[in-house]
């Protein structure tokens, strides 16, 4: 009885112990490899078959290979005899012939395919020993609750009784604290098999310094490292994002010669990919090939993800054509994978096709792949194939759900499509899996709020109200930036006032939108209404609006206070802040701040790219600019212009002015602004016929220009 629970409670404690994804269960500890010339099994033999010497000595505590063969014996070779008394021998009936696959190959483990019985026929120690792991499963997760359950074990707690309680076990605590009265105990000796089931608990709960501590335990111990415990290890780093440490055991693992499996290789390419050592990824990958390492799905999805990141289109070609040499089936991960990283290298035609291909390979798309396909559609602009697509999923019944829906929605938003919104928008409101939720309303917000649409965007969020519809701060910037530029100024402070009542907290972005409201509202009751608002929300802002229209502020406080501003604000809005600063001061007739604001973002790194030069062209860059900021970026440039012609230096061919074509909805009017103040200035810059939004100007014009300026100068080119 002893034996056959070792026998079960080893192959059930192993089985457990190595289901990871992509493992097969390892039925024995060695593997017995069939040989390659045929054997006959002699039945006549009263002694049963034996194992090899060294295989029995290597692991004494497994059964003899006759134990592992007799299953076989007694379910295939059955003896028979003739009904004949007179019969001079008892014949055995010979076997049917099988016929073998010349073209596969052998398989490498024999696994036996035993009769079935009961769990519990031979040893009912196992239903007693599961029911005690169950209390302590359900146990007070106390130490002293544990303890006092485990001092009930209805078993000694010898080697095979103790893997099967430490197996069931679920919370990590818990199996920690087995696993350490195991030890306390020191009935038998501890075995690596221990030390890895208690990892695995430990990795759920992702503890890996605890993982590590017992890592470095069986060292100093003596007691052997295998790859699934190196496996573990790396795992568990890799899930707590701790990179290095997922690195350094791998490097470990590799100096004992272990071998990594396909998990530990796609786990530790993934690690290499985050840190960015794609060159690193790749001489692991080509080792691993080199050593029989066959890729799975997984391990492509990595490359692809990383190539992806970097925005190399040749290696996402190359992790395609790789997968086509070894005949591996991308399935849906990998085709999500390398539909984003399509995406991230600009390559929206090329999305397409593979998402084509994926379909006529059979393989359904999912919500993510939706959704990926429809942001590389909208960040190129492909509005009809994104609302194709839309159709085709209704067509096809392909799964939809918020996020889907929801970026559908914000490509209408960003591209104008306030039609398909609509559309869009009561499409959801009649499914019940994916009706609209905040996200989708505050959508529709921006895709009114950015057409000017005031009486559609009031009524969205008056729906909002009447429906109990969560706005966060997103949504109400819309609004407030709508109500705004319409200068409905009473029903922007009402929107937020109520937008704050019901719990939404201003961030930069609405301290932005209100900064903007500002600059464009005149003098009078209804600027003091939106200063009141920014006062609420960010009152060292409006300080420094104050600090900018004294005259006896210097220009050290200014660029003192303005960093401080800058360093509590988030990145995204410190360019916006100083475009909205500028206008207010040149709508203030204040126009030597405007400069010196200017000239403090430069300086601060709020403007790169604003000048770029090339022995044949000098252009000035101001589509990032609000219309003040760039009628003042392009007087300090002319100025500048005027310095270098007086001082007689080399100058280039074509000078030139960019604003954008005017498509996105933040850059309407800069270009018809900065047109009239050219010719205001009666600077010599006009329209280029190729390119819109650019304006021209030779080294002869400008000369010229400044000549005219200052005619007692004699300046020649």
């Amino acid at each position: 009885m002893a034996a056959t629970l070792s026998t079960a409670v080893d192959v059930h404690c192993i089985t457990k112990h190595t289901s990871d994804a992509k493992r097969r269960p390892i039925f024995f500890t060695s593997p017995i490899r069939l040989p390659k010339r045929s054997f006959t099994i002699s039945c006549t033999s009263k002694s049963p078959l034996k194992p090899p010497p060294d295989l029995a000595e290597t692991h004494p505590q497994n059964p003899s290979l006759s134990d592992q063969l007799r299953p076989i014996s007694t379910t295939i070779l059955h003896e028979t005899t003739t009904k004949d008394p007179h019969s001079k021998t008892h014949l055995l009936a010979k076997p049917k012939s099988t016929w073998v696959n010349p073209t596969r190959p052998k398989p490498t483990v024999l696994s036996l395919q035993r009769q079935k019985k009961s769990l519990y026929s031979y040893n009912p120690q196992i239903r007693d020993l599961k029911l005690f792991a169950r209390r302590l499963n359900d146990c007070d997760p106390s130490e002293a609750a544990f303890m006092a359950v485990l001092e009930e074990i209805p078993h000694p707690p010898n080697r095979e009784n103790a893997l099967l309680v430490l197996n069931s076990l679920r919370p990590w605590q818990k199996t920690l604290l087995f696993f350490n009265w195991i030890k306390t105990h020191n009935l038998f000796p501890m075995e690596t098999i221990f030390y890895n089931i208690a990892m695995k608990s430990l990795r759920y709960g992702r503890q890996f310094q605890l993982i590590e501590d017992l890592a470095n335990e069986m060292i100093n111990n003596g007691v052997e490292l295998d790859n699934i415990t190196y496996s573990t290890i790396i795992t568990c780093a890799k899930r707590c994002n701790l990179s290095e440490k997922a690195v350094h055991w791998f490097e470990t693992m590799y100096k004992t010669g272990l071998m990594p499996d396909e998990v530990t290789y796609s786990a530790i390419l993934d690690v290499y990919a985050n840190l960015g050592k794609i060159e690193e990824v790749m001489s692991l990958y080509e080792r691993g090939r080199a050593s029989g390492w066959r890729p799975d799905p997984i391990a492509f999805a990595v490359l692809g993800k990383m190539y992806g990141e970097a925005g190399d289109y040749d290696g996402i070609r190359f992790v395609l054509e790789e997968m086509k040499a070894l005949g591996v089936e991308p399935n849906l991960v990998v085709y999500n994978t390398l539909l984003e990283a399509m995406g991230k290298a600009g390559k929206p035609g090329l999305a397409r096709s593979l998402f084509e291909e994926m379909v006529e390979n059979g393989v359904n798309p999912d919500e993510k792949t939706l959704t990926a396909l429809v942001k590389i559609y909208g960040k190129a602009r492909w509005a009809k194939d994104a609302l194709e697509l839309w159709e085709r999923m209704r067509l096809n019944k392909w799964p939809m759900d918020f996020i889907l829906y929801n970026t559908l929605l914000s490509m209408c938003a960003d591209l104008g499509l306030e039609e398909d919104a609509e559309r869009l928008f009561e499409d959801m409101k009649g499914l019940e899996r994916c009706g609209p939720d905040s996200w989708s309303y505050t959508a529709m917000l921006n895709v009114y709020g950015s057409g000017g649409k005031v009486d559609k965007a009031m009524k969205v969020f008056n729906e909002m109200s009447e429906r109990g519809v969560e706005l966060n701060v997103m949504g109400c910037t819309c609004l407030v930036q709508c109500l705004g530029r319409a200068k409905r100024i009473d029903d922007m402070v009402r929107v937020f006032k109520e937008s704050t009542e019901r719990g939404v907290k201003p961030d930069d972005r609405l301290c932005g939108c209100l900064l903007s409201i500002v600059s464009y509202c005149e003098e009078g009751e209804d600027r003091n209404k939106v200063l009141v608002l920014l006062q609420q929300a960010n009152p060292e802002l409006v300080a420094f609006i104050k600090l900018l229209g004294e005259e006896k502020t210097s220009f050290e406080t200014i660029k003192k206070e303005f960093r401080s501003i800058l360093s509590a604000t988030i990145v995204d809005a410190r360019r916006p802040f100083c475009n909205c600063l500028i206008d207010i001061c040149r709508n203030r007739n204040l126009q030597e701040r405007a400069h010196e604001l200017l000239y403090v973002g430069t300086v601060y790194g709020l403007y790169p790219g604003l000048h770029t030069k090339t022995s044949e062209e000098w252009r000035l860059n101001v589509r990032s600019l609000s219309i003040g900021a760039a009628h003042t970026a392009f007087e300090e440039w002319m100025g500048t212009l005027g310095q270098i012609v007086k001082r007689q230096e080399a100058l280039p061919e074509v000078f030139s002015a960019n604003t954008g074509a005017g498509t996105h909805k933040f850059s309407h009017g800069l270009a018809g602004a900065f047109e009239s103040h050219v010719k205001k200035l009666a600077a010599p810059f006009r329209q280029s016929e190729e390119k819109a939004g650019i304006f021209v100007a030779t080294r002869e014009d400008i000369v010229k220009w400044v000549q005219s300026k200052a005619p007692s100068l004699a300046v020649t080119v």
